[in-house]
């Protein structure tokens, strides 16, 4: 399964994006500000990663783990609401507003129901990206 994450809406506290699954749009992410110039947290860098399906000690959970980032460790898709719900993870929601997506518990669980089936890679795309690739 590939996973996607196109970044569309840069704010002072928070990146909001869209989540494909193999190509067909699934969610609405949260991740922390773009902007690295306050310190952590800040979003992962673009890139294309590995992830494996492991216990979360934090959340008490199976949790879709991003591996291998540089410069972080334990970053995780999992449920939150709001840019103080995430240390450099990424939040799902079925609905976005700015610094906020919604419906995320619900959306976590639709989201691991489709990640059973391995092997998992997430891709994330800054805009600029997204807009230059098809």
């Amino acid at each position: 399964m590939n996973i996607t994450v196109e970044r569309k809406l840069f704010t002072a506290n928070s990146t909001i994006g869209e989540m494909s699954l193999n190509g067909t749009f699934f969610c609405y992410t949260l991740e922390p500000r773009a902007d690295q110039s306050q310190g952590k947290p800040y979003c992962i860098p673009a890139g294309r990663y590995t992830v494996a399906l492991a216990f979360s000690n934090r959340f008490q959970m199976i949790t879709p783990h991003v591996m291998n980032v540089a410069g972080f460790q334990e970053i995780e898709i999992h449920p939150g609401n709001y840019p103080r719900d995430t240390e450099g993870c990424c939040l799902v929601g079925a609905t976005h507003d700015v610094d906020f997506v919604g419906n995320s518990r619900n959306t976590f669980t639709k989201l691991m129901e489709q990640l059973q089936a391995g092997p998992l890679t997430i891709t994330y795309k800054d805009a600029e990206q997204a807009a230059a690739q098809p």
